[in-house]
């Protein structure tokens, strides 16, 4: 089922060979869209949902009476594990909050930091038949505890023009002001840019199609976003200790994201990558989504076999995949040798499944690589830090000549004058 490669060098083929690069037409028609909504505005965002999504609105608004009524809606169990989830994600996130600094000298010098929320996000939830509640917590939250002052949310209708009761009643659970029923590139557009009823917004995150993924790389400097994000996936390390089942289960948890979703398994087991495939077969065959399953385990799931974990982890290291598993004996004295992952989960009873959804940690995570740089969504990502600097008149005079000094050096003589003429040199 999966297949094994035999060296570092296929490994870096296949990691070449992952990469999904959007077609000229895809990002033509994307930049098609975006330019129509700066144009027409809410005409626009009207015109593309009816073609889109199939369904023509009048309002692209949700009222507070469709929240309250989504709400009142969904399953009481549902809303009972969201609120635990919830307040796990919060103790998690809360931690992360930073604070300014200052830093004071003699001469009535003082310089520091200060650190500022982002003043308005706007967050993107996929709809329809992939529609995430848990990207309303992991995305929302962060952004509530960073101090953000406004946060709206666009996603797509359904054809009866309603959205998910499930993604509305998780909205008011963390406290979203605004919330439009607009999908894809249009609804980045709209947020980047603003029409007559949605607000342009100063950073956007939030998971997408190709569609929004290339919006979102398109608006990049208009406005600030969080970051790309490829196909999902997951890089399992397994000692001869582990169950094939638990391997299995993980490996398929993300195959069913997409049939573009890496699964990809190193262990030091022969015997256990073999009971791993016949697990996979057993597994995939009773699940609702068998055949994208099947379709991403043929053409992105791998396996390797190596001497030892420590070996595994430079492989991994290397990869840098988006979820790590560490299905070992003692994981904690591994955790220090991985550098480059999104998030690690420790242990045989440690599924991915309970990051993504409720123990804490965020699942908005780096993809293709990019975790060599990038870190999962935290607070810090909704902040901006700007520092301040004070000199009197007796500190400057002190250090005027060092800073005339460098001016002049650098050929910038209205930098040296300006201090010139505050000290009178």
């Amino acid at each position: 089922m999966l297949k094994q490669l035999n060296n570092i060098e296929e490994f870096n083929e296949y990691l070449e060979g992952r990469e999904v690069e959007a077609s000229f037409e895809v990002i033509k028609n994307t930049q098609d869209i975006i330019n129509k909504v700066k144009k027409e505005k809410d005409k626009a965002l009207l015109t593309l949902t009816e073609k889109f999504d199939g369904v023509k609105l009048d309002n692209i608004k949700v009222s507070e009476k469709e929240i309250e009524e989504a709400y009142n809606l969904v399953d009481k169990k549902f809303l009972d594990a969201m609120k635990n989830a919830k307040e796990n994600i919060v103790e998690f996130h809360e931690k992360q909050k930073q604070k300014g600094y200052e830093i004071v000298r003699e001469d009535n010098v003082y310089l520091g930091q200060r650190v500022i929320p982002i003043e308005k996000v706007g967050v993107y939830v996929p709809g329809g038949t992939a529609a995430y509640p848990s990207s309303v917590l992991m995305n929302v939250i962060p952004a509530k505890i960073a101090g953000v002052k406004k946060i709206v949310m666009t996603t797509p209708p359904n054809k009866d023009g309603k959205v998910n009761p499930y993604i509305l009643a998780t909205a008011k659970l963390v406290g979203v002001d605004v919330i439009y029923k607009v999908g894809g590139a249009q609804a980045i557009a709209a947020l980047a840019y603003g029409s007559e009823t949605v607000e342009k917004v100063d950073k956007i995150v939030g998971p997408g199609n190709t569609y929004v993924a290339n919006a979102k790389r398109l608006v990049y400097g208009k406005v600030d976003i969080d970051m790309i994000a490829g196909p999902s996936e997951i890089l399992v390390i397994a000692d001869e200790n582990a169950d094939p089942r638990y391997v299995a289960s993980d490996l398929i948890s993300q195959a069913e994201h997409d049939e573009n979703a890496s699964s990809i398994l190193l262990t030091t087991s022969y015997e256990l990558l073999d009971k791993v495939n016949k697990e996979l077969k057993k597994q995939a065959d009773v699940l609702e989504r068998k055949d994208i399953i099947l379709k991403s385990l043929k053409s992105y799931g791998v396996s390797m076999v190596l001497d030892s974990i420590e070996k595994c982890i430079e492989v991994s290291n290397q990869i840098a995949p988006e979820h790590l598993e560490l299905m070992v004996e003692n994981p904690k004295l591994y955790l220090d040798s991985v550098t480059n992952a999104g998030s690690v989960f420790l242990g045989y009873m440690t599924c991915e499944s309970i990051g993504d959804y409720y123990g804490g940690t965020n699942h908005v995570l780096p993809t293709n690589g990019t975790a060599r740089f990038y870190s999962a969504l935290n607070v810090d990502n909704f902040t901006k830090k700007s520092s301040y600097l004070h000199y009197s008149k007796e500190a400057l005079e002190k250090v005027a000549d060092d800073i005339i000094n460098i001016a002049n050096h650098e050929g910038l003589t209205g930098h040296a004058n300006s201090v010139k003429v505050r000290v009178k040199k």
